[in-house]
Order: C-alpha cells, then structure tokens, then sequence
C-alpha cells in the first residue's frame, strides 16, 4: 500500500467514524474499514455503548474476505475485556495480515498495548495515517479520560462587528438558515447542551437536535436562583434537563421543577471553582463533549475560568454597532500580550456567513 492509498482507506474509515458521534458515550466514535487486493471488502463502525466496536462490525461485514487483508481503523484496537471483547483478538482471529490505525488510545489500559499485541500476533501494525482527523473524532473521549471532565465547545453567532444581539437583546437571526443547520449537526455530535436563564427566559428555547436519527443532548441551564419556569420547553421537552443553581436558591422552586421532571445541582459556575464542580458532574454523567450555546454572559464565564476548550463563531455580513451586545464582555485583558490566544483551526463559508473556529493554546 502507498501512502496516498492509506490516507484514501483513512479517509473511508473516518467517514464511517462520523456516523457514530454524538451516540457512543461514555465510549468514542470508531470507524473501520477493511481492504483486499485494493478493493473494500467490509466496513464498520461503533453505534453505542455496549454494542459491537467498529472492528468487529467491519469483520463480520467482510466475512471470510477478511483473511489477508488489511484493516484500517480510526483508533487503536482494544486489548482488554469491557463491555466486550477484545477487538485486536478478533482481527487475529480473522486472519488480518496488516493494521493501519488512525491515533493512539488515550485510554491507560490500551495506549500503545493494542499496537503491541497486534505486532506479538504477527501482523504488520502502523499508527499514525490522517493522525490529526482521528485525534478530532475522539477529543470528547480523549478529555473526558485524561481529566474526568468534557471537552467544552463555545458557539456564538455574531454580527460583523463581533455583536451577538441588538440593543434590547434582540438577536432571531443573527446567522443564516445555513449555519442554523450547521448547528444541529453540532449538537448531534454533543452530549450536552449548556446556556444560561437568561437564553431560557428570552426565547424559550428547546435545545433539541432536530437532525435526522440524533438523540437528544442532555440541557444543561444556568440558573443560580432557578428562575426557569417549570413549563420551559427545555424543562418539558424530550430527553434531560438539569438545572444547575447557586447554594441557597428557593426550595419551593427546586421542589416544583424537580415535579417537572428536571434534576438540579448545586455550583457557582461564575467562578472557576463552580465551572470545575459542574464540569465534574457532566463527567460523572459520561458526557463527552458540551457545546455551551448561553450568550455573552455564559461565554464570557467559561472563558475567565479557563475551561474552554475550542470556540466556534458565526460570522453574518451586517454591522450592529457599538450599542450592541458584545460577543464576550469583560476577561481582565489589560495588554494585548495578556489575551487569550486562540489557534485557527478553520475558516469555512456557511450561506452568506463566515465560519470559524479555533482552540485554545
């Protein structure tokens, strides 16, 4: 195989991974493909915890064509016993001569122990092929088990002039029917979906995925002093809500939402110490990734307490003005050497609106 062929099948494997994101956790997204004289001869991936990996799914689609060929597959192979069996047995097992793995495993009973027994069995094992697409698939997972915490996502919608409402708060619709279908995607790859009361008192919103096959993401409001009313959509909608308030806050309102069908939770997620608690508590609950979709207020928050991982802003060509609200209010900034720097990862054109994104250095 060339180098071009492998980042061809790479390719073929991450797509089949994607099919999977937003549906694994507590486990990441995995896609495998297996190749025979140059030709695709089964292909996989991981649908949900408890269920088959991609490997597995892959080989059993190949069947006997599965002998003397070559799996590529996103991530590297299991080696231990969970929820179930090892995959690098099964590709053993079925006569796999070679595999070619997207990234390493972040995960301590794998990292590098799936590479290893694979090349003790006698296959031919390489790492490393469209490394930075793999790693992209499970950054969720890759947080959540090297810090027991999600990979935060902020999105904001913003006007040319970086303003993400109108005087008033007014902001239906910033960015363009386009990049409002972008957004679903994104929330169909996430486990959780966070904004403030503020988000939820203005535009009742229902903070669903309406992507077509996506389950719904965990809702996740803000409300120190639980203010959400109890037949908010986010509170009666499908799937969970949890409400997230301050020590304190009134009981008969706890007791009432609670009747609603919402869970709450104490933090203080205006400071550093309650965004940690809180992000925590998501971890316990296996949420991989959380796409935080609150206004300037939460976004400004998130970022001050140093937990935001990568940041997403829809850019619409019109010009708000200064008595607009900011995209981001006050972070401390007193020299341009002590911002937060960010790294593009992409610019991208979404309709008549401009599509960025970054992580943090």
């Amino acid at each position: 195989m060339t180098g071009d062929a492998d980042a061809r099948w790479m390719g073929e494997a991450c797509a089949e991974a994607r099919r999977g994101l937003g549906r694994t956790a507590p486990n990441p997204a995995v896609g495998c493909v297996i190749v025979k004289s140059g030709r695709l001869v089964g292909k996989g991936y991981h649908r949900r915890a408890g269920a088959p990996h991609a490997e597995v799914e892959a080989l059993a689609s190949a069947g006997r064509r599965a002998a003397g060929a070559t799996a590529y597959v996103t991530l590297e192979p299991c080696c231990h016993h969970g929820r179930t069996p090892p995959c690098t047995d099964a590709l053993v097992a079925a006569g796999v001569t070679a595999v070619v793995v997207g990234c390493k495993d972040p995960n301590p009973e794998v990292a590098g122990k799936g590479l290893r027994r694979l090349r003790q069995a006698g296959l031919r094992a390489a790492v490393g092929v469209r490394k930075e697409e793999c790693e992209d698939l499970i950054r969720g997972f890759r947080c959540w088990v090297t810090e027991a915490r999600p990979w935060v996502h902020v999105k904001l919608a913003a006007s040319l002039d970086a303003r993400i409402a109108a005087r008033g708060g007014a902001s239906k619709w910033i960015s363009s029917p386009a990049s409002r279908k972008l957004v679903q995607a994104m929330r169909a790859r996430s486990d959780a979906i966070l904004v403030g009361v503020g988000t939820v008192l203005a535009d009742d919103p229902r903070l669903t995925c309406r992507q077509a096959r996506s389950r719904n993401p965990l809702r996740v409001v803000l409300d120190s002093r639980l203010r959400t009313p109890a037949d908010a959509r986010v509170v009666t909608g499908p799937g969970r809500c949890l409400l997230v308030c301050a020590k304190g806050a009134p009981a008969a309102a706890r007791r009432r939402l609670e009747a609603a069908g919402a869970e709450v939770v104490e933090a203080a997620p205006h400071r550093r110490r309650g965004w940690q608690r809180l992000l925590a508590e998501l971890g316990r609950r296996e949420v991989l990734e959380l796409l935080v979709e609150g206004g300037s207020e939460v976004a400004t928050a998130a970022i001050t307490a140093d937990v935001v991982n990568a940041m997403t802003i829809f850019y619409n060509p019109r010009l708000i003005g200064s008595d607009g609200v900011p995209l981001v209010g006050p972070l401390g900034v007193t020299t341009p050497q002590g911002a937060r720097r960010l790294r593009t990862v992409e610019w991208s054109a979404s309709g008549p609106d401009l599509v960025w994104t970054g992580v943090f250095e």
